[in-house]
């Protein structure tokens, strides 16, 4: 099963004459419990319903639970493809509406203090697999290390998740401190998750928006408000996307405008041409 899978991933590659501009988003939060892979793996279903082609990386080392949410058994991680010589088609798994998945294990946050041919291994493995897809997604442990904050400094957008509680309103505030005092121009944009009113949630993030701006002296965006929904509790147990358990439920709905509103500020971007992410990466794990 899993080498038919890989052999399908391989026949799609050959069929694309030009390969995508695959852009990378970096999913954070600066507590745990907040829905953050919930988030990753419902917003990223949402972009596969608009005709986009998507890859989540599950980079929560030893706390990951996008299988769970996806009702997958992760098989292979990254550090597989290391030990066993594996190419990245082969530890890819595929989930419901053919989303793309890797759980990176320990792999990816020890890339840099790896030999010199698993570095260029996984670079040259990337390069391969990134002109599959329109986005990899990046689903960030809370409080990422100083390893995994590189992946994130390297991807071309962040999105921070929080809920109305204030700890997580601190914590989040925090965590975008924190990248900005890496790199003051990364696009961040900021998700309000589980808001019993989506006018008081508005109201939150729009203030939220401007307390960082004000003492940050940074513009984010405010990307959108999700409700508390029992879905999501229901699908947590069944194992399955609540975009794909209730597709007409309020929170699926709020998801679904969530990323169409996301896909037109995209459209209207000029500036964007190809992902420059490989290329950060290399350049952060050479001055390291």
């Amino acid at each position: 099963m899993k080498h038919d899978q890989a052999a399908i991933l391989r026949q799609k590659m050959q069929t694309f004459n030009q390969p995508y501009n695959s852009k990378t988003i970096a999913v954070l939060s600066g507590k745990d419990g907040v829905g953050k892979s919930n988030i990753t793996v419902n917003f990223s279903l949402a972009l596969i319903e608009s005709g986009k082609k998507v890859l989540v990386v599950d980079m929560d080392i030893g706390m990951g639970n996008s299988d769970i949410l996806l009702g997958l058994q992760v098989e292979k991680t990254m550090i597989d493809m290391f030990e066993d010589n594996l190419s990245l088609f082969e530890i890819i798994q595929t989930g419901p509406r053919n989303l793309d998945y890797i759980a990176a294990g320990s792999g990816l946050s020890s890339i840099f203090s790896m030999k010199d041919h698993h570095k260029q291994l996984f670079f040259n493995q990337y390069g391969q697999v990134i002109g599959l897809y329109d986005y990899v997604i990046f689903d960030m442990g809370a409080g990422v290390t100083r390893d995994a904050m590189s992946f994130v400094l390297a991807s071309d957008e962040c999105f921070i998740v929080t809920t109305p509680e204030p700890t997580a309103i601190t914590d989040a505030y925090s965590m975008i401190k924190h990248i900005l005092h890496y790199n003051h121009t990364i696009p961040i944009q900021v998700i309000m998750n589980r808001s019993q009113s989506g006018n008081k949630g508005w109201k939150l993030l729009e203030r939220f928006t401007k307390v960082v701006d004000q003492f940050l002296h940074v513009q984010i965006g405010a990307l959108g408000v999700l409700p508390y929904d029992k879905t999501v509790n229901q699908a947590v147990i069944n194992q399955t996307p609540f975009f794909v358990e209730k597709e007409r439920s309020t929170i699926s709905k709020a998801m679904r405008k969530m990323a169409g509103d996301y896909l037109k500020t995209q459209n209207n971007r000029q500036d964007f041409t190809s992902s420059s992410f490989l290329q950060k990466l290399k350049q952060i794990v050479k001055e390291r």
